[in-house]
């Protein structure tokens, strides 16, 4: 599995029983069970859910589904 598809299937996996869809940044952290300090790890790489809310601007939202988190915010960190 490359670094892309693990931190992927992280993202997804974290926001199990998440309610969507989830409209703002905040809401996003709520969903995550360790919030902002939430972290993916893969190999050498590392990404904390504070860093990816970096990444993210207004018009990603709203966000229907995990997968659709966990798409774009592989994308836009560049893995």
């Amino acid at each position: 599995m490359s670094v892309k598809e693990d931190i992927r299937s992280q993202i997804i996996g974290a926001l199990e029983g998440a309610n969507f869809p989830i409209n703002t940044p905040q809401e996003l952290f709520d969903a995550l069970p360790n919030g902002p300090d939430t972290t993916c790890k893969s190999g050498d790489v590392e990404l904390k859910a504070a860093d990816a809310g970096q990444v993210l601007s207004a018009d990603d939202f709203p966000f229907n589904s995990a997968e659709e988190v966990a798409d774009t915010i592989v994308n836009k960190a560049g893995l």
